[in-house]
């Protein structure tokens, strides 16, 4: 488990399962109607609370070991949270469309509130692992929920801002409404800091990687690099036309079908 190659290859995993498995579940609720995301939701718990647990007891660990279940309690935790976004439990108060008219601070109010509980539960997780892991031993657990933090954080600015591509295949029913309040546009000013931000920080991982006085800080920060580059890679989904639906798209079932348009704007 301290070959880099099996780090790199174990995020590399983790990224498409993690992300298939929920996009799976999501689906199958859909399809079910009721209340089944709900009962998604509440079926994921033990995940949220196996994360919870091994964050917490992974602190004083500073074996590869303990790297590798801080890593993965980490994706747990921010696992369950994603899920219970996507299946429409923590979102936020507003569940109407963005009107096409609609600009500058309107938009922005109207899509906050559409995101907000979501936004406010990332928060209170990163400051609560951030108290709990302050001056730890095994920070790794920390530093992987507060990559997937900014990362998704900028990639929400960018679909806000616009970008020329935006897939909203796998947006499930009660998040329908979400696809309104993105933008199509050729570019947009934070684009190019997001991207340049995560390159350097993928750099910078894998030099601390490579001056790592131990195995266990080698191994957390080479999943450090990787899930960061897969953070830019999915960055540029938005602008190069790749086919990266297809990644998961096998392995669903087919949609119940949703109006997932995308208004105009200028």
């Amino acid at each position: 488990m301290t070959n880099p190659w099996i780090a790199a290859l174990v995020t590399l995993f983790l990224w498409w399962f993690s992300t298939g498995v929920i996009l799976w579940r999501v689906r199958h609720a859909d399809r079910a109607g009721g209340t089944a995301h709900q009962t998604s939701v509440l079926l994921g718990l033990p995940l949220l609370l196996g994360g919870i647990w091994g964050l917490g007891t992974s602190l004083d660990e500073d074996s590869s070991i303990g790297t590798y279940i801080a890593f993965l309690s980490a994706l747990a935790v921010w696992g369950w949270i994603e899920l219970a976004f996507l299946s429409g439990v923590i979102t936020g108060p507003n569940t109407d469309p963005c009107p096409p008219f609609a600009r500058g601070w309107d938009r922005f109010w109207r899509a906050t509130l559409t995101l907000i509980w979501h936004e406010a539960t990332l928060v209170a997780a990163l400051a609560l692992l951030t108290y709990a892991a302050w001056n730890a031993a095994n920070p790794f657990g920390l530093y992987t929920f507060a990559l997937l933090f900014f990362a998704r954080a900028s990639a929400k600015l960018n679909l806000y801002l616009g970008v020329p591509r935006i897939n909203v295949e796998f947006l499930p029913r009660p998040l329908a409404h979400l696809a309104s309040h993105f933008c199509h546009a050729r570019m947009n000013w934070l684009f190019p800091f997001s991207v340049t931000g995560l390159t350097f920080a993928t750099g910078c991982w894998l030099e601390r990687a490579y001056a790592a006085p131990t195995d266990a800080i080698m191994i957390g920060h080479i999943l450090l690099a990787v899930l960061t580059a897969l953070a830019l890679l999915e960055h540029w989904f938005m602008v190069l036309p790749l086919p990266d639906q297809k990644l998961w798209r096998w392995m669903l079932p087919d949609s119940p079908g949703t109006d997932t348009s995308i208004p105009a704007r200028k």
